[in-house]
């Protein structure tokens, strides 16, 4: 059964504007609503399967963070989780917390294959999360990277393939960054969603878009 609904808020320019494009299109203003609506309920139904990359250049930074996300999760019922860390002080942090540690066993750099080690972490989290949304902190990646940076980017290649319902951050020392070559680190960039920086107590958000020459030239 059809209901009748009164959207406020909506001024006299975004009407008209809706008025012009219901004329171009052919189609009434309510079913451009009724489409805008409808789209955004499915996406409400989609269960994110998101991959952030984390940068920070100190533990006391990632562990202020590890605080504050460890509150909103909790909030949202997150089965949080996470890969342990060579640094002792973040594992310790986020052990106190009780978020669940998918490490089977520590990684080694004369690791033969680190990507069925990674799988193997990952169907373990995903076992243990009783069917709730993850929220994981991947602290091996940067022990992988401090090693090998290409192999750190295969391996989150291989992770894009086939993601895990929920949230997913891979933080990296910054130092281990900068050993990227440019193509390595903008690679990198693009395999995630979104990149974040923690600065102190602060997160910062980067945008990286790809330009013309000319633009160097613009203000």
């Amino acid at each position: 059964m059809a209901r009748n609904m009164i959207i406020r808020g909506f001024d006299d320019e975004i009407h008209s504007q809706l008025g012009d494009q219901s004329k171009k299109k052919g189609v009434s203003i309510n079913s451009i609503v009724k489409d805008a609506v409808d789209q955004w309920l499915k996406k409400q139904d989609e269960i994110p399967k998101r991959h952030h990359l984390l940068l920070y250049d100190n533990a006391e930074s990632v562990i202020r963070m590890i605080k504050s996300l460890d509150k909103l999760a909790k909030e949202g019922e997150w089965f949080r989780c996470f890969v342990r860390s060579s640094n002792s002080s973040v594992t310790e942090a986020l052990e106190k917390l009780d978020w669940f540690d998918g490490t089977i066993t520590p990684y080694k750099p004369s690791q033969k294959d680190p990507l069925n080690h990674l799988k193997d972490i990952l169907q373990n989290i995903s076992q243990n999360s009783n069917n709730k949304e993850i929220c994981l902190l991947d602290f091996l990646i940067n022990d992988i990277a401090d090693s090998s940076i290409k192999e750190a980017c295969f391996l989150e290649k291989e992770y894009d393939k086939n993601r895990l319902e929920g949230l997913v951050f891979c933080a990296y020392d910054l130092n281990n960054m900068f050993k990227a070559s440019t193509t390595e680190m903008i690679e990198m960039f693009e395999l995630h969603d979104q990149v974040f920086i923690l600065n102190d107590d602060q997160i910062y958000k980067l945008h990286l878009t790809k330009e013309n020459m000319h633009k160097l030239f613009l203000s």
